[in-house]
């Protein structure tokens, strides 16, 4: 591989008049210096002396930061305790023209705060005489207070020229500085080039599901908490959650992993207090090189110096791209592997870790024709795939609408009616990923071994979007675990969008209660029928079958009328709002309630309809040697000790419990293969490429 500082000097340059620039920063010539068109700048940044003070005890952590034409180009490491800080560190910039001085800024690092600044400066490019070391003596300067002395900054910088000769090492260099500059994180060091095409090692993904039992730091006895996560240099703040103990987050979020060894996450819980400084609540930190890769864990972390818990999920997943024909641990392509994983799910081994149902492998392929998201007519696109509350990522392909992963993944399912996750989307330094398309997969639908291509949907899943997506996928389950996990609630997911009012959202709620009361109503015609004779055969069997049963019904309804203080418009235009989003949300449970006794019926789920089948069945042969009155009785005696043989047991009817798994008719719709276009066939774009 091609050295980025080691581009040969340009022989057929124009003359260059050059400033030659002393420690003082005096200069020794007053001619412009023209612009060949592209440089390279190595800069050693050697130490400070006499900082600024910002810390209580008269110190600072201070670290640098390099910036050109507004984008971040190096930082470096914090020297903790220090105003004269040594660094010695080396990085290689390149850049564009001179026009655009080199900015300097120094800040002092603070634990679960907002950095302190520390003063600045600017380097004037077009005074470096080319092609010799030059010694620069920085002085900072804070532009509020101009006054105030904050020491200097000692650097050795060396500029060059480079020549149009080396076109490709060129395009190289200038892409992974850009990328560089996208992730405001670190410069390009020569090592940068020899990672594949990217800076970072890998991604953190971290979902803060809840807290319990913090702090009281008000006078009411509560709190209003949010928590601060840092990781290096990359920060999150929580939103707030007011006046609790236990509060709810369900927020997840990313960092980039630069350390191939791992890194520490700083956590901090603070208090809100208006006008105040927020308290502090307690901290906890999280080792990442302690945690297994590509694999979700979930933590409870004691906060230290303060009371309670924080409940995570931490995700670790490598940036590396896996060619899938050298997988030798996670492929089921070997034999011997694969024998090993159908022995581990076989029939014989019902009872052995109930909770453990079953194996997904994924093979994140390709994705073609994606939606360009930004202005170049390019996207740079990475995958999240997801199953319940485990998330992983695979490395983003910069300037690409084509692009390739090669990515495998490995789930544990919990429950085979668990519906995977594949979403694209967009990377983006300025703001959140943009969506690019998603598609939504029950895991009983999937068809071993198949490399098929999905037609991305929208964030709905009602309808295409732009782009398809190559997967391959391996699903290898025990049927009997399955089938037992089937009657026991379903695993909460904690990251969930939130339910919005919606107009087309509401009427379309409205239409489906509609008809599955219509079906009541249709049933109750039916049954009035029976009584009016319009079809003595079935008024008949009608009137002999109710001589053999004996039906109480009793019909209760209780209406609170609750009297509320007056409100402001605002408040009563929030409250309407509210009512109308819980009418929208009662109605699509009514509708999906219905919706799912029909599909049930149906066979909709194949692997459902016969599991109620044989229940029935089982039922049905039980009945017939076992009296009534003995599985009543314990039947009653299983729910009255439940809690006491189990007292975080969770409450559940195991009928509601096997309905949450059958889809309603939205699901249906959601969860339907869009049929690709015949180019997007892989086996034509084999012959294709053959050709």
């Amino acid at each position: 591989m091609l050295d980025s500082c080691k581009l040969k000097t340009a022989c057929n340059l124009p003359f260059i008049y050059n400033k030659k620039i002393n420690t003082a920063g005096t200069s020794n010539a007053d001619v412009p210096l023209a612009d060949p068109g592209m440089y390279q700048l190595d800069i050693t940044l050697r130490r400070g002396q006499s900082l600024a003070a910002r810390d209580r005890g008269g110190t600072s952590d201070p670290y640098v930061k390099f910036k050109i034409g507004g984008k971040e180009v190096f930082r470096s490491k914090i020297i903790h305790k220090n105003l004269n800080p040594v660094w010695e560190e080396k990085t290689c910039i390149l850049v564009d023209h001179l026009r655009e001085p080199l900015y300097i800024k120094v800040f002092d690092y603070d634990f679960g705060l907002q950095d302190d600044f520390m003063g600045s400066a600017f380097l004037d490019l077009t005074q470096l005489e080319l092609n010799r070391p030059t010694d620069v003596t920085l002085t900072l300067k804070d532009p509020h207070y101009p006054d105030h002395d904050l020491g200097i900054i000692l650097l050795s910088v060396v500029l060059t020229p480079k020549e149009g000769e080396s076109r490709d090492v060129t395009m190289l260099m200038r892409k992974s500085w850009k990328r560089s500059s996208k992730f405001q994180t670190q410069s390009l060091r020569l090592s940068d080039l020899h990672r594949k095409s990217h800076l970072w090692r890998g991604i953190v993904s971290i979902t803060l599901i809840e807290g319990r039992d913090l702090k009281a730091m008000d006078s009411n006895g509560l709190s209003d908490p949010y928590v601060k996560f840092r990781l290096g240099h990359q920060k999150y703040k929580s939103k707030i959650m007011p006046k609790t103990l236990n509060p709810q987050w369900r927020e997840q979020f990313d960092f980039h992993l630069y350390e191939e060894r791992g890194g520490i996450i700083d956590i901090t819980a603070w208090d809100k207090d208006a006008g105040k400084r927020d308290d502090f609540i307690g901290r906890c930190q999280v080792d990442l090189s302690a945690l297994s890769r590509e694999q979700t864990h979930k933590l409870e972390l004691q906060l230290e110096e303060g009371e309670g818990h924080l409940v995570l999920l931490v995700t670790l997943t490598a940036s590396a791209t896996v060619s899938i024909s050298d997988l030798s641990v996670n492929s089921l392509e070997d034999q011997k592997e694969r024998e090993e994983i159908l022995k581990r799910y076989s029939p014989l081994r019902i009872f052995h870790n109930l909770k453990d149902v079953g194996f997904l492998q994924v093979k994140v392929i390709r994705a073609e024709g994606l939606m360009a998201a930004d202005v170049t007519g390019k996207s740079d696109p990475f995958c999240v795939v997801e199953l319940n509350n485990d998330r992983l990522l695979t490395h983003t392909v910069y300037k690409n609408l084509n692009p390739e992963w090669n990515k495998v993944f490995t789930f544990n399912i919990k429950d085979i009616h668990s519906v995977l996750e594949v979403t694209v989307y967009d990377e983006d330094r300025d703001r959140s990923a943009d969506f690019l398309g998603k598609v939504a997969i029950p895991l009983l639908s999937i068809q071993n071994g198949e490399q098929k291509a999905y037609v991305l949907k929208n964030k709905q899943l009602t309808g295409p979007t732009k782009g398809v997506i190559y997967l391959e996928i391996d699903v290898i389950f025990n049927a009997v675990k399955a089938s037992l996990r089937t009657l026991i609630p379903k695993e909460q997911k904690y990251i969930e969008e939130e339910n919005r009012l919606s107009k087309q959202l509401l009427l379309r709620n409205f239409i489906r209660t509609k008809r599955c009361v219509m079906v009541l109503v249709n049933a109750a015609y039916y049954v009035n029928s029976c009584f009016d004779w319009d079809s003595p055969p079935r008024s008949l069997a009608a009137f002999v079958v109710m001589e053999d049963m004996l039906e109480d019904e009793e019909e209760e309804d209780d209406k609170d009328d609750k009297d509320s203080e007056k409100k402001g418009f605002i408040n009563k235009i929030y409250a309407i709002q509210e009512v109308c989003v819980s009418v929208q949300n009662i109605l699509d449970e009514v509708a999906s309630f219905g919706e799912r006794i029909k599909n049930t019926f149906n066979w909709t789920v194949p692997f459902l309809s016969w599991l109620a089948i044989v229940a029935l069945c089982v039922f049905t042969v039980i009945l017939y040697f076992i009296p009534l009155r003995y599985i009543v009785l314990v039947w009653g005696i299983n729910k009255f000790t439940k809690k006491l043989r189990s007292p975080y047991a969770i409450d559940n009817n195991e009928l509601l419990d096997f309905l949450s798994r059958v889809p309603s008719d939205v699901q249906v719709v959601q969860y339907q293969e869009l049929k690709p276009d015949p180019s997007h066939s892989p086996y034509k774009r084999k012959k294709n490429n053959l050709g």
